[in-house]
């Protein structure tokens, strides 16, 4: 009997640029398996959105593996153990898979010992690499950014393997449907119809955005012009690699879109230095910082969540990452300066939200970017500067944004759309600023000097 191997797929659901999948084939049989392990990652089981779009990757997923005449096995629980029993119930002599650098996974790795092997592919290059003269992670996104430099660019992407061999027996799988990934009882999906969830689309995707990416630095700020790849939640699920990505815009992959994927890989050596990041200030002295908690912040909080601040960016951008499960770059940003600034809001309010809606909700993404906005973080914007998000709506031109979000607006001339209320034009459906910028601004610059 050929030797079996357990494939164990997390973030890296695809067949193509999959290392681990890639040895696993050379080793004998492999059995592919993806483990729905919510209790591992405890306050950080994946989101509604993440769901919805997990359930759509996993049955794209399990079309390819059939059409190599292989399967995917679904299991829900605790993944060590699942594995083990695997490994005796299949008489697999070793786990393969792709290294991950979220706290929960790596305790996994750490349980499973030398049963498994682990590959680097979710990466530009290994992120373990990528130090500091003492050895240790960077800190700092443009030191991380230099010292990645001199390896990129990335290797080739690996072919995905021509067959994918089974075993002689299979072991039993959950289903998909009785995991009720999706939402029913309401069904708030809807929006969601723009997504295609899978390795196909992925790859598909990142070809349609080469022929455009040469004006990616002129057009990503500007919300209502469609000029950034979308790939967000494809490399998020890893139905497709880094690398995939740059191969496959290749003279347009200019340093403006290379610097946004290593971004990514900067944010999984900050959960090395620091797993907790999630939760916990990168700077202590901030845990002094008197954030707002009282029943009119909890209001505010809601206004903010259901896009109803009075602050048109901020509302069309609210608006659509509930409708659509994502928000473009540079309005997430005045969203989140805008819960922590002008509502003097914890930022991990805000994370927590992102981390529901979002369908390219990713741990060391959302923490950092949440950190980096809110003053706290090891590599941060300072606290005192405080996005004015009427400006910012104004200079990245997004009248046409807000007038798709938010429909009560749709007639307000151009002059007005960025701030209806300053110029007499309010639509009575619409509601009044929820606090003026300079009383905002006044209140948070306070905040910060009592913290002192």
């Amino acid at each position: 009997m050929t030797d079996i191997s357990l494939l164990w797929l997390r973030q890296d659901l695809r067949l193509h640029d999959q290392p681990a999948l890639v040895a696993a084939t050379q080793a004998g049989a492999v059995i592919p398996v993806y483990i729905l392990d919510d209790d591992a990652a405890g306050e950080w089981a994946i989101g509604g959105a993440q769901r919805w779009w997990l359930h759509h990757s996993l049955a794209a997923l399990g079309d390819a593996l059939d059409a190599k005449h292989s399967r995917l096995i679904l299991r829900r629980g605790d993944s060590v153990t699942i594995l083990r029993d695997l490994m005796q119930e299949t008489g697999a002599a070793r786990i393969h898979a792709l290294r991950h650098y979220e706290p929960w996974w790596r305790k996994a790795e750490a349980a499973l010992g030398d049963a498994i092997t682990l590959y680097d592919g979710n990466h530009l290059a290994r992120i373990e690499d990528i130090t500091t003269g003492s050895g240790a992670p960077f800190r700092i996104f443009s030191s991380f950014w230099k010292a990645l430099q001199t390896q990129l660019p990335p290797d080739a992407p690996v072919a995905a393997p021509r067959t994918c061999p089974a075993p002689d027996h299979w072991p039993k799988s959950d289903s998909l449907a009785d995991w009720a990934l999706l939402p029913s009882k309401p069904d708030w999906s809807g929006g969601f119809a723009d997504w295609k969830p899978s390795e196909t689309e992925a790859l598909a995707k990142a070809k349609r955005f080469a022929k455009q990416a040469d004006d990616y630095e002129r057009q990503r700020n500007l919300p209502a012009a469609d000029g950034t790849s979308r790939l967000s939640p494809h490399l998020h699920h890893g139905e497709i690699s880094p690398r995939q990505v740059i191969h496959a815009l290749g003279d347009h992959a200019d340093d403006g879109f290379v610097r946004e994927i290593a971004w990514r890989d900067f944010t999984s050596g900050v959960l090395l230095a620091l797993p907790d990041y999630g939760t916990v200030n990168g700077r202590a002295k901030f845990d002094a910082l008197p954030w707002r908690d009282d029943a009119a912040a909890k209001r505010d909080l809601k206004a903010w969540q259901r896009g109803q601040t009075g602050y048109p960016i901020v509302d069309a951008g609210m608006r659509q990452l509930w409708q659509s499960g994502w928000m473009h770059n540079r309005v997430r940003m005045i969203t989140a300066s805008f819960l922590v600034k002008h509502l003097l809001i914890d930022w991990r309010a805000g994370e927590r939200w992102f981390w529901d809606c979002l369908v390219d909700a990713d741990y060391g993404n959302n923490s950092v970017n949440w950190q980096w906005i809110a003053g706290t973080g090891v590599d941060a914007n300072m606290f005192s500067r405080i996005m004015a998000p009427l400006g910012q709506s104004e200079k990245f031109d997004a009248g046409d944004y807000i007038r798709r979000w938010v429909p009560e607006l749709a007639d307000v001339p151009d002059d007005a759309i960025h701030d209806p209320d300053e110029h007499g034009v309010r639509p009575e459906s619409y509601p009044a600023k929820i606090i003026g910028h300079r009383e905002a601004r006044e209140r948070a610059l306070a905040a910060q000097k009592a913290m002192k």
